[in-house]
């Protein structure tokens, strides 16, 4: 129990970088708002030295943790006696775990004492298994069987969209909850937009592509720029900036330099002003993942007022709605979607754009979890002071 009344919420997230996305944002916003909501949030990732910080998320420890190769930096907690030790030490009141395949002893661990815990589904175990080359049937029953120790292990699933929950509806898992994830409204918004950056990076061309992603397998962006290669294919002035890392880079600056494709490769970007400044000046916003659960990129360039092209496999179509365009995993079905796009009154996409994303906000997000935790903010009256609630 944390010392002002409310609850000590530890959190285990793996494959969390300095350089990640939209995972660290969504533990960096959920960690805020438990604290505002009187709580004692507590995250526990790896790294590679320890430490232990005080932060406007709450407390962060870092333990040291194995890289994953070919992940381009990823680690993992893989010290279960080290971190059974830690989780002792802690006493959690909650327990919120964002991993589900080498974190799930954890939700046994809780279980036995008593511990209410939650496992959040940030991908769907199928969708990543296909994206390795697993095949559709083998995929599905290898993430049956996954979900299912999943769903006994922990006392909630949390899944932030309606398409990430089929796959435990599928497996009749009574004990899943839904929780959307949220944007900064207030600085993603259409205003950033900027003719002098627009115009730098599109470097003459009419139309100006933004992917702002992870570069690694699952996320397919390689399918970015088969979408950019159609489009010039088709007689368009069209260029790309990319900002991201991952594994896959160089060999896709490879491709687009053997294509003579217009793509200028930012890296990470580091600094979430510039993040959203590029989201508001491009003109058409590429999301090709197909396993993602939710999209908190897409959702921030929608936020700046900039449509998004999503992959039809993905949540994605769910969380755009009509201020995008579903396409097929293919470069020509996306071109497609970005023409269709390109169609539409300008002014009217980018209105279209940001009021979508107005639906969505990082206190509706923290609303829900915490509900999810069965702990409401420690000032409501109704709970009562130094409640286990």
């Amino acid at each position: 129990m944390s010392g002002g009344g409310g609850l000590r919420i530890v959190r285990l997230a793996n494959f969390v970088t300095p350089s990640s996305g939209g995972l660290r944002t969504a533990l960096a916003e959920l960690g805020r708002g438990y604290a505002a909501a009187g709580h004692e949030p507590v995250l526990v990732v790896p790294g590679e030295v320890e430490s232990d910080r005080l932060t406007g998320q709450g407390r962060v420890i870092t333990l040291p943790g194995p890289e994953i190769p070919g992940t381009g930096g990823y680690r993992v907690l893989a010290g279960r006696r080290r971190l059974r030790g830690l989780l002792e030490e802690l006493a959690p009141d909650r327990l919120e775990v964002s991993d589900r395949t080498t974190l799930r002893w954890t939700g046994e661990w809780a279980r036995r004492r008593r511990i209410p815990s939650v496992m959040v589904s940030h991908e769907t175990a199928d969708g990543v298994l296909r994206t390795w080359g697993l095949s559709e049937s083998v995929a599905a029953a290898t993430a049956d069987r996954l979900n299912r120790r999943s769903a006994w292990a922990y006392s909630r699933i949390v899944c932030t969209t309606e398409w990430a929950e089929r796959e435990f509806v599928r497996i009749g898992a009574r004990n899943v909850v839904r929780a959307p994830l949220g944007v900064d409204l207030r600085r993603c918004r259409p205003e950033r937009r900027s003719a002098l950056l627009r115009a730098r990076h599109a470097a003459g061309a009419d139309v100006l592509l933004l992917l702002c992603s992870r570069l690694s397998v699952e996320k397919r962006p390689a399918t970015a720029l088969d979408a950019l290669a159609a489009l010039r294919g088709r007689g368009l002035r069209v260029s790309m900036v990319v900002a991201g890392d991952g594994p896959l880079k160089a060999s896709l600056v490879r491709r687009a330099h053997a294509d003579r494709l217009p793509v200028h490769f930012l890296g990470h970007v580091p600094d979430r002003e510039a993040v959203a400044d590029l989201q508001a000046a491009a003109d058409v916003c590429l999301a090709p993942g197909p396993a993602e659960t939710f999209g908190l990129s897409a959702l921030e360039a929608l936020a700046c007022g900039t449509p998004v092209v999503a992959s039809a496999s993905s949540a994605l179509p769910e969380v755009v709605g009509d201020a995008g365009v579903a396409a097929a995993d293919t470069g020509a079905d996306f071109a497609a979607a970005v023409m269709d796009l390109l169609a539409r009154p300008e002014e009217a996409r980018r209105h279209a754009a940001r009021t979508r994303a107005e639906l969505f906000d990082w206190q509706r997000s923290v609303t829900a979890f915490l509900t999810a935790h069965q702990a409401l903010p420690a000032a409501d009256p109704a709970s009562g002071p130094g409640s286990r609630r």
